[in-house]
């Protein structure tokens, strides 16, 4: 049922019904000052607990973490995990480590221990292009016997860029993919693998859907090494402001609207901002233009603005 008021936009309108296990809260700021619109650092204690609580209270059952999420891991065991779905991450394995295998068992046990329990839902590498290198057969011998140890459920690569699937699929299957998808940045539909891994039965997670929070910032706080993309963020503003829907609203609905995803990773950076998300999310969802998109890597790989 839609709730009707004076206000709706007539495209869209809230549904009265809790938001489901579509959505997967992202913890990354549980442990880290995450994202270029963050202002207010890591999520402080107590508060995060409130949120996994409200996360709970509205279906959401599977949180999205990694080792290399400073404490989130380790605040989250502290809070509670028993009653989670848990997606992790490995992390790259040094250079300097020769048994890849007894590497990657020590990071997963680490992570066991820090989240206070003894099985992860999803393992995924943080750095998948190592499968291809000299440590690659140990690396995925790895986490197939931490699947034989029940130790883990579905294990899989957390990537940036569609191309790392074109390299590595025909050699590894994974029952878990990651990576980014939003508004902008459409390369996971576009190029096909999205209905590719569907149809292959592998699991799908969308994360980046705010494209680190810089798709909800005001233009007058978007930081000025964005300008050079000045005529698409002309575009976004003006579309939202002619369809009367907020950002928020814009994108969550394009992620959830894509019938071939079947989880979407939300970082949140307080329990209002969560709050905010989850009312989002019960909005009918508008399709954004199709000329609202690139291919431009400078924009819409977060890794890259750092670089000179």
């Amino acid at each position: 049922m839609i709730r009707t008021n004076g206000s709706r936009h007539p495209w869209y309108g809230s549904i009265w019904c809790p938001v489901g296990n579509r959505l997967i809260l992202g913890t990354a700021q549980f442990g880290l000052p995450y994202g270029v619109a963050n202002r207010t650092g890591a999520i402080e204690r107590g508060e995060d607990a409130e949120i996994l609580n409200l996360a709970w209270s509205e279906r959401v059952d599977t949180l999205d973490t990694a080792a290399a999420y400073g404490e989130s891991e380790l605040r989250l065991g502290e809070i509670g995990t028993k009653r989670w779905r848990i997606v992790s991450k490995v992390p790259a394995v040094p250079e300097g480590v020769t048994d890849a295998a007894a590497w990657v068992r020590n990071s997963i046990s680490r992570s066991l221990r820090s989240l206070g329990t003894t099985s992860l839902y999803g393992l995924l590498l943080h750095q998948p292009g190592q499968l291809l290198g000299p440590k690659g057969d140990a690396l995925h011998r790895a986490l197939l016997e931490a699947k034989d140890r029940g130790e883990v459920t579905k294990v899989g690569i957390s990537i940036y860029a569609p191309e790392e699937l074109d390299a590595l699929w025909p050699h590894f299957k994974f029952d878990l993919v990651q990576g980014p998808m939003n508004i902008f940045d459409r390369r996971l539909s576009s190029s096909g693998w999205l209905t590719k891994l569907q149809s292959a039965g592998a699991e799908v997670h969308i994360r980046s859907i705010f494209l680190q929070g810089l798709l909800l910032m005001e233009p007058s706080m978007r930081p000025a090494r964005f300008d050079a993309w000045r005529h698409l963020w002309d575009q976004w503003d003006r579309w939202r402001e002619e369809t009367s829907v907020t950002a928020l609203q814009a994108c969550i609905g394009f992620v959830l609207s894509q019938p071939d995803v079947d989880g979407v990773v939300v970082g949140v950076d307080s329990l209002r901002h969560f709050q905010g998300i989850l009312e989002a999310a019960r909005c009918v969802p508008m399709p954004p233009p199709e000329h609202l998109q690139t291919d431009d890597i400078e924009l819409i790989n977060p890794a890259r603005w750092s670089q000179p």
